[in-house]
């Protein structure tokens, strides 16, 4: 074989070689652009929480005088989650929150007027809404991080993220978030019953334990 098609060879293959480079480069950007959009999905959703926390602190603290601990606990996560910076530091104030806004709930079981307050229980409402739509949130966020951290992971792919200093990004999870035990904000009489079975439900539950219904119940 003569040197021009040696040549050749070799500049249809840098050719490809670089071609493939492109477009590696391109779906890794295209990746990193799609976790970005969903983190700032999850942001949306956090600082709407944050607006529902300070308005329930300050609607039921006049009624709870003698749980000013919780209230003042809860106060201060709230400003600590404010000012967290990255994944890992939000995630966790986060769950300190909730953890913090499930001991206020079961407090607030022992204050009727509480029960009967139509702005607090607006409050618990929109609280449960929102819960639902952050975890959704965090769903297809950690979702695009595991395409993200694959594509940068796996071989030849891996070869490209590292020319471009790609680095594996931080899942988003909520010690005893939604999936595992979501914060209950919703108030039932003390005797009650799912509609779809008939069984009955706990007070303090906004799901059913014997077949997964949420929030369906009649008063028995």
């Amino acid at each position: 074989m003569n040197t021009a098609a040696i040549g050749g060879i070799a500049a249809v293959i840098l050719i490809i070689l670089v071609i493939w480079y492109v477009v590696v480069g391109n779906s890794l950007i295209r990746l990193r652009n799609f976790k970005d959009e969903a983190w700032s999905g999850i942001d949306v959703q956090l600082k709407r929480r944050h607006d529902l926390v300070s308005n329930l602190v300050n609607s039921v603290k006049g009624y709870m005088l003698h749980e000013k601990g919780i209230l003042a606990e809860i106060t201060a996560i709230h400003m600590q989650a404010l000012s967290a910076q990255g994944v890992r530091q939000t995630a966790a104030s986060e769950s300190q929150l909730s953890g913090s806004l499930g001991r206020l709930f079961a407090m607030m079981e022992n204050y009727p007027d509480l029960k009967a307050n139509q702005n607090v229980l607006k409050l618990q409402e929109a609280l449960t809404e929102l819960e639902d739509d952050l975890q959704k949130a965090r769903r297809y966020y950690n979702g695009c991080v595991r395409e993200f951290n694959n594509k940068i992971e796996m071989f030849p792919s891996s070869i490209v993220a590292s020319t471009k200093r790609y680095t594996k990004a931080e899942f988003f999870e909520l010690t005893g978030s939604a999936d595992q035990a979501a914060p209950v904000v919703n108030f039932f009489k003390p005797s009650q019953k799912c509609r779809f079975c008939g069984s009955a439900v706990p007070d303090n539950m906004t799901i059913c334990p014997s077949c997964g219904a949420k929030q369906m119940v009649d008063t028995q």
